[in-house]
């Protein structure tokens, strides 16, 4: 399936399979190696995972059992969002590198510019401090390219303003009815990816009755015209799935949403949160 051998390129030249198969809220053990393993099989060749999901240690488990060469997949792993301090990214990122047991990574995020449990407090200085580590790990190797998730403009300008290398990527919550327009026009003007977690608004958008007569249309289902509409935006999607005929049904996406189709998903703010 060319969705998933096709590529966005990041600012510093690293290719990013244009899907990505999301690991959040999949347990360790055998239900993130099976769902691992199934979306490898199935043709994914980008994985998403973070030191907080607890499931590194399955999800490297299973790419080195797939038999897919390393350097065919890309993995993505997440800084805690309570570590704020440059020694506490540094021994985060060594626990997630020796988890994965993969060598480098491709992509390593800031979780959060917040702790989850202080959503909206005011953490820009511990970003920048966990930053110089993260472009540290960047220009010893270690990890390929590096970014950001759930920051928003505010938390990108204080970013950038006092550090050298701009995110590559920023992963938000980004859905048909939810397109986060400001933070999405600040990454593309600086050439920042956005790549979208929760594209079916964590199957909220399987109801809906707008998107069901597009899908009608198109012969598809609604979770396909869900993530073709984030790849004909630019947006890289990454939708998770333990089932795996759905975790390949979301990667058959390889059909053109019409000019039409695309204004009437355009038209839908808030219709699933």
């Amino acid at each position: 399936m060319p969705a998933l051998t096709d590529t966005f390129s990041l600012a510093n030249g690293v290719t990013i399979p244009k899907i990505g198969f999301g690991t959040w809220q999949i347990p360790d053990g055998q239900a993130a190696y099976d769902a691992t393993r199934a979306a490898l099989d199935a043709g994914y060749r980008h994985i998403d995972t973070a030191l907080a999901y607890g499931n590194e240690a399955s999800v490297g488990r299973a790419v080195r059992d797939s038999g897919v060469p390393r350097e065919e997949v890309f993995i993505t792993t997440k800084l805690p969002a309570e570590v704020k301090t440059a020694d506490g990214a540094r021994e985060a990122f060594e626990r997630s590198s020796s988890g994965l047991g993969l060598g480098p990574v491709d992509l390593y995020l800031i979780h959060a510019p917040w702790p989850w449990s202080e959503i909206g407090s005011d953490h820009r200085a511990g970003n920048i401090e966990v930053w110089k580590v993260f472009e540290e790990l960047y220009e010893a190797g270690r990890t390929r390219s590096i970014g950001v998730s759930n920051f928003d403009v505010d938390d990108l300008e204080s970013l950038v303003a006092a550090t050298d290398v701009v995110p590559h990527a920023d992963q938000i919550r980004w859905f048909v009815g939810n397109t986060q327009p400001e933070t999405t026009a600040w990454c593309e003007q600086r050439g920042v990816l956005v790549e979208g977690y929760s594209p079916l608004a964590t199957g909220g958008l399987l109801d809906d009755q707008t998107i069901q007569q597009v899908a009608h249309r198109c012969g598809r289902s609604v979770a396909q015209v869900a993530i073709r509409y984030l790849l004909q935006k630019g947006v890289l999607p990454l939708p998770k799935s333990t089932t795996p005929t759905r975790i390949r049904e979301n990667a058959d996406v390889d059909f053109e949403l019409s000019a039409d189709d695309v204004a009437v998903l355009d038209a839908l703010h808030g219709t699933a949160s």
